[in-house]
């Protein structure tokens, strides 16, 4: 597929380890980035995502590190996160934040970046995401307590009715719709992050029933959403106040819940 220009100057940044502002200013490069440029280009057009061959991704306020062990953060999960912090508005030392599938980390380090005082906890239940997720506390710093196992089942029990804040972008792509997804992500981005079975609803269900014992009153529990899963979503969140909100293009894209007390005004 052809490059565009925009995309083959931040893979000249990578080549050379120069910033686009000092390539504009020097744009001459030697022989061996001019081959480490010909092979990203190469990777590139043979529809590898630009966030991997970059090695980085810009989060809110945070840059992490990403690569086929995890999704790449996309502009549908930043306003997840900032949904996430307008519902909870604050938190302290005694409040608790759980990021499940946390991926490279993103969603739960971004969280800990605004709520620092704040317990957060990442749970997922592949080993090599959460290896990702760990390079990425290292990497900014925060303190995230990372968990391997299914949903919300590797919390430990004390936290049972305590949790504030529930945050969510789990595998939501029906069995049947995977073929039909754009080859960059179809090929390269791991394929249990995104699918969740036949009706590609399952682990939403699945984590609605979970997170009302967990969290405590008046808690919130945020998911992103397929745009056609807005009924089975509010179905599913039937015993929370809940909502589906939309995302910067309109679609139907994140579900909003709180336990015990209304979410909608």
């Amino acid at each position: 597929m052809p490059i565009p220009t925009h995309e083959l100057d931040r893979l000249a940044a990578v080549a050379t380890g120069r910033s686009r502002a000092a390539l504009a200013v020097e744009p001459v490069l030697d022989s061996a980035e001019q081959g480490r440029l010909a092979e990203l280009t190469t990777r590139r057009e043979q529809g590898e995502p630009l966030q991997y061959l970059e090695g980085t991704a810009q989060f809110g306020p945070i840059e992490v590190a990403v690569d086929s062990r995890a999704l790449i953060p996309r502009p549908e999960t930043e306003r997840l996160w900032e949904e996430a912090v307008m519902s909870l508005g604050q938190a302290g030392p005694g409040n608790v934040i759980v990021d499940v599938g946390t991926g490279s980390g993103v969603l739960a380090l971004s969280l800990k970046h605004v709520f620092p005082q704040a317990r957060v906890i990442a749970t997922d239940t592949s080993a090599d995401a959460l290896d990702l997720a760990e390079e990425n506390v290292r990497r900014t710093g925060l303190e995230v307590e990372l968990l391997h196992g299914d949903l919300l089942e590797p919390l430990p029990d004390r936290l049972r009715g305590r949790v504030d804040l529930i945050v969510s972008n789990p595998p939501y792509v029906a069995e049947a719709e995977f073929e039909l997804l754009a080859t960059e992500i179809r090929d390269h981005e791991p394929r249990s992050a995104l699918v969740a079975g036949p009706e590609g609803t399952e682990v939403m269900q699945r984590l609605a029933e979970e997170a009302y014992w967990w969290l405590g009153i008046g808690g919130w529990a945020l998911c992103e959403i397929g745009e056609a899963q807005s009924d089975a979503a509010l179905l599913a969140f039937g015993a929370y106040d809940r909502e589906v909100r939309s995302d910067l293009t309109g679609r139907p894209r994140l579900l909003v819940a709180r336990k015990g007390a209304s979410c909608c005004v």
